[in-house]
């Protein structure tokens, strides 16, 4: 038995921001960000109304209607995010609350593989359905990056980079052969943890050799404040990236994990009828592009108007190309992403 997926939905906020918005905010310009990054806009949530499972519940609306089933039906919730709702619990119970799948025995997982998220939930799902345990599994990425950056000049190579969205899919375990997942496969080296995190000041403690950076005080056993004033005053609250460290490393391994599902599989980059790659940046995707020797139709790309949505990004770019008729039944579909972690893996489909 394999697994396949049955429908697709994605959501992305109504607020549209350009790069000529932040430039108001910090020294840059319109250029600098599209050359590095080749983003154009991206989509911000409405404060005080959306968050991280509402935007995740509107594109599972969207999932659970194509698919042609209640969300009752729903046995059982992976949910990708780097952004929660709370620290705990995880976003996929207050997922299945929000779509009032309630006194059920529906279960929810959480994914933490940041950019890698949806590509380790998908591989996930794709075991469960296999193997018989489940047979609609909801896979969500969703984010909400735009509360939690810093909008200074110091922290513009971050900040520019994200935006805010979610994708969903429904899959289900089929008998048919050579159709649906494939193969999938999924890598991490914490080696350069550090090349892209974010810290979470109440837990580690200084552990890392890293006390007088944030400022803990040293005199205490236990307790003390989640948050020290030096970590405001430092913007050390702020995720941090090596861009040019995570660039270098990512446009090795997505390749390579790209062919390794080919080679499980027995076929080659020119059988693929569309890849789409994790939406880090414009250039990542266009190296991994020429590195397999892909035409321009074999590749989809809308970082340009998303900016980098981390674990939503391969989900909602997968959707819209679906809905543009990029691909349909019968055609190879392979999925990449590499991340924070670092974390990376692949997907290949043949489309039902």
């Amino acid at each position: 038995m394999g697994s396949f997926i049955k429908s697709l939905g994605y959501y992305v906020p109504k607020n549209v921001v350009k790069n000529e918005d932040l430039i108001k905010h910090m020294d840059t310009t319109d250029e600098w960000i599209q050359e590095r990054t080749g983003i154009q806009e991206r989509r911000y949530a409405t404060r005080h109304e959306e968050s991280t499972v509402s935007l995740a519940a509107n594109a599972s609306r969207m999932a659970i209607e194509r698919a042609g089933i209640e969300a009752s039906e729903i046995d059982f919730i992976i949910f990708a995010t780097l952004s929660p709702d709370y620290f705990f619990p995880g976003c996929g119970v207050l997922l299945q609350r929000e779509l009032g799948i309630t006194g059920t025995e529906c279960g929810a997982l959480d994914v933490r593989n940041q950019c890698s998220g949806f590509i380790y939930a998908l591989s996930v799902a794709h075991q469960f359905a296999s193997g018989g345990v489940y047979k609609n599994i909801l896979v969500v990425g969703a984010e909400v990056h735009s509360m939690g950056l810093d909008y200074t000049t110091r922290g513009r190579n971050v900040s520019v980079i994200f935006g805010d969205g979610a994708g969903a899919a429904i899959v289900q375990p089929t008998d048919q052969k050579d159709t649906g997942i494939l193969a999938t496969c999924m890598h991490s080296d914490g080696t350069h943890a550090e090349a892209l995190a974010f810290i979470n000041p109440g837990c580690h403690g200084g552990r890392y050799g890293d006390v007088e950076k944030y400022g803990y005080d040293e005199s205490l056993d236990f307790g003390g404040t989640f948050l020290t004033q030096k970590m405001i005053d430092d913007s050390l609250i702020y995720p941090e990236m090596n861009g040019q460290f995570v660039f270098k490393n990512a446009v090795q391994k997505m390749p390579e994990s790209i062919m390794e599902v080919l080679n499980k599989t027995g076929y080659k980059p020119s059988d693929l009828k569309m890849l789409i790659p994790h939406q880090a940046n414009l250039r990542i995707a266009s190296f991994v592009q020429h590195k397999l020797q892909l035409r321009d139709d074999q590749v989809y790309n809308n970082i340009q108007k998303y900016g980098n949505t981390t674990a939503a990004s391969i989900p909602i770019a997968l959707t819209e190309a679906h809905d543009l008729g990029l691909f349909s039944s019968g055609d190879l579909v392979c999925l990449t992403a590499f991340g924070s972690g670092f974390t990376w893996g692949a997907v290949l489909m043949r489309w039902v």
